[in-house]
């Protein structure tokens, strides 16, 4: 049985009972534990591959605008939502022994984005791993105003979906007991992006800013097949589970980020490690309820009246009546 876990505040308890039982099964697992600086390297080339074409874009002027905003859609957006993936691995340790290597690799893979997003993600994202789902610490769970005026309206989901990256950020006012936003780290990351903007718009021009910026907004929300990634993740689309994988080509380019119940189970194994754990522990994920395509999921979404984005605080309130995740029959 998948059934989900959920304590008295509304947390989905599942991820650390799979864990457990995994470890007990196969204790194998923690030699997949630590860090891979290969990620570094990816960082740095995106980012000099971001920058190289911000430059191009600049050169032209900013009456090709329009080029940017193509380019973005379908170079930059893939780029940005992999320095996302880094910036995630970043925070949870796992490119660099050293945190303080860490900070600075998730802020280098912050620059493309144009925006800092870096140290504010750090400050929520670990209570999102320990209070999954719980409406006064995650703050991947919509707020009720969302709720309220999105509803099963077909045009509103998509709007709520363009203008995601906004919305997360106005989320952050409603959450408990998270670390200070606006810290010393924080602080950090928003002099190093104000100043590399700056530095972008001095040497190459507002076209390379503009290409930049589009492809931080198309890598997280605008209705890009990426934005599914959102939707994908813990929205309920099957009854008794709370996080789902995406298993589809697309992971290639996203750093497994569709590996999102493995990465839930063990937040201590890389990205690059993420489907070796699948292998090891088959008969734990083979049965949950994945997706295969981010676009025929935001499709369904926006489109399927049965879906809003009160399905995932509803799927736990059904949750906390089933019994929790059982190991998975020999």
């Amino acid at each position: 049985m998948n059934g989900i876990s959920v304590t008295a505040q509304g947390a989905d308890r599942s991820h650390v009972e799979r864990r457990r039982l995994i470890l007990e099964k196969y204790p194998q697992v923690r030699d997949l534990f630590g860090r891979d600086p290969v990620t570094f390297k990816i960082t740095a080339g995106i980012f000099v591959g971001q920058l190289l074409i911000a430059a191009w874009m600049g050169w032209l002027g900013l009456s090709y605008w329009w080029l940017s905003l193509i380019l973005a859609i379908c170079v930059g957006a893939f780029a940005n939502h992999a320095n996302f993936v880094i910036i995630h691995d970043a925070i949870h340790n796992c490119v660099f022994e050293s945190p303080l290597a860490n900070k600075w690799t998730a802020i280098l893979a912050d620059l493309p984005n144009a925006f800092p997003t870096a140290m504010g993600f750090r400050c929520y994202h670990i209570k999102h791993h320990s209070h999954l789902s719980a409406y006064d610490y995650d703050a991947d769970v919509p707020s009720r105003w969302e709720v309220e005026w999105v509803g099963n309206s077909g045009w509103r989901k998509a709007v709520w979906l363009f203008g995601f990256p906004a919305i997360q950020l106005a989320r952050l006012s409603r959450l408990k007991g998270t670390v200070p936003i606006m810290g010393k780290w924080t602080y950090i990351n928003i002099a190093v992006i104000a100043a590399f903007d700056l530095f972008v718009l001095w040497a190459f021009g507002p076209n390379a800013l503009l290409y930049l910026f589009f492809s931080f907004w198309f890598s997280v929300g605008g209705l890009h097949p990426l934005s599914a990634r959102w939707l994908q993740e813990h929205f309920a689309f099957a009854p008794d589970q709370g996080t789902f994988d995406y298993y589809g080509p697309l992971n290639k380019v996203a750093l497994n980020i569709g590996y999102h119940n493995e990465h839930h189970d063990f937040h201590e194994i890389p990205w690059t490690r993420l489907p070796d754990l699948k292998a090891m522990a088959p008969e734990f994920y083979d049965d949950l309820r994945c997706h295969r395509s981010w676009f025929a999921l935001l499709v369904t979404f926006i489109f399927d009246p049965t879906y809003s984005l009160g399905t995932r605080s509803e799927n736990v309130a059904q949750a906390a009546r089933t019994a929790p995740v059982a190991a998975p029959a020999e």
